[in-house]
C-alpha cells in the first residue's frame, strides 16, 4: 500500500498528509479551497471522485455532516470507490452515524475505519500522535503502515464505531480538566497566591491533571497555543459527546455546565481562539483575574 489519497487538507489532515507524503508514500489530496495541497507540497485532486482512486482514502474533516456529504452525495464515496477500498476517518465524529456509512459501505464491499487521533499538531509534525481504531481488523492490517508513519500509539477497539467512542470520552475529559483549572486557577489568584506556585503545588498533588501540567505551562508564560484546539471545536466535541449520552440513555453531571462555559467564550468573541482562552473568559468574571504577571502584581502590594 503505497497510495494514499486524503480528502480534507487543514490544520490536522494537512499535516498527516504532508508527513506521509515526506516518509514514502504517494499522496495526493482534495480540499475545497484552492491551492492548499500545493502549499503542503502534494498533489491536488479536483473531485472527492478523484480522491477515491487510491490504495487507501483518509478523511480528516470537521464532523459527521461532512463525512457523511463525501460518502452520500452525487459523486462520493459510495457511488465513485471501487471495491475493497479502504477508508479511513480520522474525524472526531458521531459514533451512530459511524456505523450507519459502515453497514453502506460494506454493501459495497469498501471498508471504513473510524480512526480518530489525539495528540495536536506538533504530534502530527513529529509522527507521535495517538489513533483510535474501529472497524474490521483486516483494514487495520492494510493500512497499518501509514497509521505508524502517523502515531506512536495506535489502539484497536474492536467494532464499527469504538474508535469515535473512545475520542469522545477522551475528548470530554479534555474539557472538563481545561475548564475546572481554568476555574480553580482563577480562584487561586484572586485569593492572592502566586499562579505559578499554586501550579507547581497541584501538579504534586492529586489535582494534577493534562491541563495543569502542560496547558497552564504556557498559559502562565502569556503562550495560549494559537493554532490548538479551537473554542469552537472544543463545543462540537462536548457536543458529540452529549449525543453518546442522549444515545445511550447514560448519566452526565457535568457535561452540560462545561459546555455551557466554553459556549460563554464563544459569545465572548473566542470562538476562533485556542480554547485556552476559557481562563481568560472566567477570569474576567472575577473581575479581571489574569494568570501573567499575577505574581509581581502580588509581590508589589
Amino acid at each position: 500500500m503505497k497510495r494514499i489519497n486524503f480528502i480534507g487538507l487543514g490544520n490536522m489532515g494537512g499535516r498527516m498528509a504532508k508527513r506521509l507524503a515526506e516518509n514514502g508514500f504517494i499522496v495526493a489530496g482534495y480540499d475545497p479551497r484552492p491551492g492548499v495541497a500545493t502549499e503542503l507540497g502534494i498533489v491536488g485532486l479536483p473531485s472527492v471522485a478523484a480522491a477515491c482512486d487510491a490504495d487507501a482514502l483518509f478523511l480528516s474533516l470537521p464532523s459527521s455532516r461532512e463525512v457523511e456529504a463525501v460518502f452520500e452525495e452525487p459523486g462520493g464515496i459510495l457511488e465513485s470507490a471501487a471495491p475493497r477500498l479502504v477508508v479511513v476517518d480520522m474525524t472526531t465524529a458521531e459514533a451512530g452515524s459511524t456505523r450507519r456509512l459502515y453497514a453502506k459501505a460494506k454493501e459495497r464491499e469498501i471498508a471504513l475505519l473510524d480512526a480518530p487521533i489525539s495528540g495536536g499538531p506538533k504530534p502530527a509534525d513529529a509522527g507521535t500522535l495517538t489513533i483510535m481504531v474501529g472497524g474490521d481488523d483486516a483494514a487495520l492490517a492494510h493500512v497499518r503502515p501509514a497509521l505508524e508513519t502517523l502515531g506512536s500509539n495506535i489502539h484497536y477497539l474492536g467494532g464499527s464505531g469504538n474508535g469515535h467512542v473512545a475520542k469522545a470520552v477522551n475528548n470530554f475529559l479534555n474539557a472538563v480538566n481545561l475548564a475546572s483549572a481554568s476555574e480553580a486557577m482563577v480562584l487561586g489568584v484572586k485569593c492572592g497566591l502566586d499562579p505559578g506556585q499554586l501550579r507547581e503545588v497541584i501538579n504534586g498533588s492529586s489535582g494534577r491533571n493534562w491541563a495543569t501540567e502542560v496547558r497552564f505551562e504556557r498559559i502562565l508564560a502569556g503562550d495560549y497555543q494559537e493554532g490548538a484546539l479551537k473554542t469552537e471545536l472544543m463545543v462540537k466535541d462536548l457536543g458529540v459527546y452529549l449525543g453518546l449520552i442522549d444515545e445511550q440513555d447514560a448519566p452526565s453531571f457535568l457535561a452540560k455546565p462545561t459546555m455551557g462555559a466554553y459556549q460563554l467564550a464563544i459569545e465572548e468573541g473566542h470562538g476562533a481562539s485556542p480554547a485556552n482562552r476559557l481562563v481568560d473568559v472566567i477570569g474576567d468574571l472575577a473581575g479581571g483575574v489574569r494568570m501573567q504577571g499575577a505574581a509581581a502584581e502580588a509581590s508589589d502590594e
